[in-house]
């Protein structure tokens, strides 16, 4: 990412909420009205700061810049998500302290509520770096496209198993066919383990991917031959758990 802001690809400015206090002590929270515990960011800070951010672009009716929530409620954040907020001309990001942010700065201001996980974080910040790090790396010319093209989550699947030097580590060798040279054999391989790996780590994306049909006819068959040989294996082992 530093590179790329070198390089003029990707532009940030961080704005801090409390430059936008009132009062002399900076305040930005309050208790909330109808009592409970913690603190409630104000409203008027942060519409103060979103006004700058958006060069008064409510105000005028002229928003056109995404404005996103980091949310524990909001919509869970995936790679999907990355590469639809990575084709945005500019976003704002807005980082939520204590128990969140007075609703009508939601409803005047956000386009989008964004959860990075089914999880709670003590600020907004942690969750928009991960926002950050995640699309920036899908604007174009930032990453070499054939770098992103096998990743995990690409056409539905996880990244396949990756070895470099040595060829011996503590006796675990690397699999022959990575040393083979032969490059379709190579390439079968490795959509052979994305599959497998798909299939122990996270079942539920290859039901997603059969359910939109993101499998080619190739990955469809390895999928119904791996999943038939990890049938056979669970129940071998029902039946000797049985037996003992």
């Amino acid at each position: 990412m530093a590179k790329a802001i070198q390089r003029g690809i990707i532009q940030y400015q961080a704005v801090n909420i409390r430059d936008f206090a009132a009062d002399k002590h900076k305040t930005c929270d309050d208790a909330p009205y109808g009592g409970g515990p913690g603190m409630l960011m104000l409203a008027e800070p942060i519409g103060r700061a979103l006004e700058a951010a958006l060069c008064g672009e409510v105000q005028k009716g002229t928003k056109s810049r995404r404005v996103i929530y980091l949310s524990p409620s909001g919509r869970p954040f995936n790679q999907a998500m990355a590469r639809e907020l990575a084709a945005e001309k500019e976003l704002v990001l807005l980082c939520g302290r204590y128990e969140g942010i007075d609703q009508r700065i939601i409803d005047a201001y956000v386009d989008d509520e964004v959860s990075v996980g089914d999880y709670v974080l003590s600020s907004g910040e942690v969750a928009a770096l991960i926002i950050i790090d995640a699309t920036c790396r899908l604007v174009e010319q930032v990453i070499t496209p054939a770098s992103l093209e096998e990743e995990s989550f690409e056409r539905g699947l996880l990244e396949y198993p990756q070895y470099t030097r040595p060829e011996i580590y503590c006796t675990l060798k690397v699999p022959e066919v990575l040393l083979s040279g032969h490059h379709e054999n190579i390439r079968r391989w490795r959509l052979e383990k994305r599959v497998e790996k798909t299939l122990a780590l996270r079942p539920d994306l290859i039901r997603y991917g059969q359910e939109r049909l993101l499998f080619d006819e190739e990955t469809r068959k390895i999928i119904e031959e791996k999943s038939a040989q990890m049938a056979g294996r669970e129940s071998g082992e029902g039946e000797r758990n049985e037996r003992d």
